[in-house]
């Protein structure tokens, strides 16, 4: 079902840019606006200046962030700083990173993948998009026509296809290796042999594709292949554009982890979140944990432990500024079920961010799709202790906090054709931006 093929990959010139730390980030959707100052001042060839570049208030339809990316773009290109390989490569990647306490490497395939609209079911999303990100994606990619960073997916590897490629690798050296400032170990193989290539592209005629991470840029792609059909005469099922920038991990691979993404929201007072929490005791148990500055380490720890400990049960954690105390929730039993039986398929009336999304969100908060799509109002963290700070700081108001979404509710509910609420997962650690690039002109 799924097309993988080799590329030309353009990579950074190892005789000019030595450290790739220097020069890659996460993809742009998490990166703060501090960071990017810091990525920007980090090095002048650093991929920031592609994916996210600043805006100006002068900014023009002529001369903005986008076209300015495409400016960098083509002078590296030209200058040598990047280069586009002379022969059809698949790139194997891997990532040794400390988590809980436990040293992993996860595994991933960089390759190029034929676009498939998501009604084919070759490709599955499993989470909604903005429509203003895409909006803005889409005018890099049609000021740029590359993709910077590859879209993070998984596929079902019974075979044992990356086990294959590792050992295709066993005796090379990587041709990039490096530490990210987390402690992260970057490597990136190169293999040429066309035996493999073959060997990937059947062993992946028969899979389905989940995209884990990079639905806004995989939409972008498919809304930058209908520009392209509509305003070039010359362009045919051979174009480059037909394909996009993908990272292929094994769903069975050890190294996969998901995150909590917990929500962090504006804009509620202390007066509505009293209301609001009189509402939740109907459909909620609630448990309080409240602290004092000389106990809240210990209390927060046991309030995240049971936070965990719920079982299949859906729980979630509320903490609001200026509060002593954390409020654990506890579903009561058969809510959604009432509630949401005639609306929402039953793998997603058991997800967290369901609940979090249409029973306390909507029906309890009151918020519409306007305020849900409101990137401004509603924020991010994939640790409670990002969260915690956001609100301790008065960033935001009211932090909502999450147990991770499970891989095989991703893969259910994918399979199923459903979509999850957006931000739903959050799979750690992240692809690199910069590492492989690939041109989308012929």
């Amino acid at each position: 079902m799924a097309t993988v093929l080799p590329l030309k990959g353009i990579l950074y010139n190892p005789e000019k840019i030595a450290d790739s730390a220097q020069v890659t980030t996460p993809p742009y959707d998490v990166i703060s606006p501090d960071e990017q100052a810091a990525f920007y001042n980090r090095h002048p060839y650093n991929v920031i200046r592609l994916i996210l570049g600043r805006t100006k208030a002068t900014d023009t339809a002529s001369d903005n962030s986008h076209t300015r990316s495409a400016s960098y773009y083509r002078q590296w290109m030209s200058e040598g700083i990047l280069n586009r390989e002379e022969q059809p490569a698949l790139y194997l990647k891997a990532i040794t990173y400390a988590h809980e306490e436990k040293t992993i490497t996860r595994y991933g395939l960089i390759a190029l993948v034929g676009l498939e609209p998501f009604e084919k079911r070759i490709i599955l999303p499993h989470e909604k998009t903005f429509s203003k990100v895409r909006s803005e994606r889409l005018q890099l990619m049609k000021a740029t026509h590359c993709n910077f960073c590859p879209i993070f997916s998984l596929y079902p590897d019974d075979g044992g296809m990356l086990a294959s490629l590792e050992d295709a690798v066993d005796q090379s050296a990587p041709i990039v290796d490096f530490m990210d400032d987390q402690g992260h170990r970057h490597q990136l193989w190169r293999i040429l042999d066309s035996t493999v290539h073959r060997q990937v592209t059947m062993a992946m005629q028969d899979k389905r594709l989940f995209i884990a991470d990079g639905h806004h840029r995989y939409e972008t792609a498919l809304n930058f292949r209908k520009h392209l059909k509509e305003t070039d005469p010359s362009f045919s099922n051979r174009h480059p554009a037909n394909y996009v920038l993908m990272y292929l991990c094994s769903m069975s691979d050890p190294g996969l982890i998901i995150l909590p993404a917990h929500r962090l929201i504006k804009a509620i007072s202390a007066e509505a979140l009293k209301q609001a929490m009189a509402k939740i005791r109907i459909y909620f148990e609630v448990a309080e944990h409240p602290f004092t500055a000389d106990d809240r380490r210990r209390v927060e720890q046991d309030f995240m432990a049971a936070l965990s400990d719920g079982g299949s049960r859906q729980r979630m954690g509320i903490y609001a500024y200026k509060s002593s105390v954390f409020y654990l929730l506890t579903l009561k039993a058969g809510v959604m079920d009432q509630l949401f039986s005639d609306e929402l398929d039953a793998s997603l009336r058991l997800l967290d961010v369901t609940v979090l999304t249409r029973l306390v969100f909507m029906k309890i908060l009151g918020f519409d799709q306007i305020r849900l799509d409101n990137e401004q109002l509603i924020g991010y963290a994939s640790t409670a202790d990002k969260a915690f700070q956001s609100i301790d700081t008065g960033t935001y108001d009211v932090a909502f906090i999450l147990n991770p979404t499970r891989i095989e509710q991703v893969q259910e509910v994918a399979q199923k054709g459903l979509i999850m609420p957006r931000k739903s997962t959050y799979f750690y650690p992240k692809v690199k931006s910069g590492l492989v690039m690939n041109t989308l002109k012929e």
